[in-house]
């Protein structure tokens, strides 16, 4: 497993950007796939966006398609997720999550690692 930290979270108003940062501890983070997902008050987690551990592959949720965009850096132990014209509904605590060798799947149990999450708040 690597250990997960997400950074960049905040409040920001309607059609706002931000970028969030998930950093990870150990060398071999180059083979593993990395997820965000999101749970809003009273909702339920869901799932935002992945990219395979290639880098090759990724995969977004409808509701964030031409808006997100997720990138990593190897280099740098890091995966980014670019959040572009921000809308109230995209309020909530979202969290990175990593599995060895999978694609980029939208299924949160092929995760085992799990970063304590970063709130991101945007007001209308």
């Amino acid at each position: 497993q690597v250990q997960l930290v997400e950074s960049g979270g905040g409040m920001v108003q309607v059609g706002a950007s931000l970028r969030l940062s998930c950093a990870a501890s150990g060398r071999t983070f180059g083979y593993y796939s990395v997820g965000w997902f999101r749970q809003g008050p009273g909702k339920e987690r869901e799932f935002v966006a992945a990219i395979s551990w290639t880098g090759g592959s990724t995969n977004y949720a409808d509701s964030v398609k031409g808006r997100f965009t997720i990138s990593r850096d190897n280099a740098k132990n890091t995966v980014y997720l670019q959040m572009n014209s921000l809308k109230p509904e995209d309020t909530a605590v979202y969290y990175c999550a990593a599995a060895l060798r999978e694609g980029a799947s939208s299924w949160y149990g092929r995760y085992d690692s799990w970063g304590q999450g970063t709130q991101v708040t945007v007001s209308s």
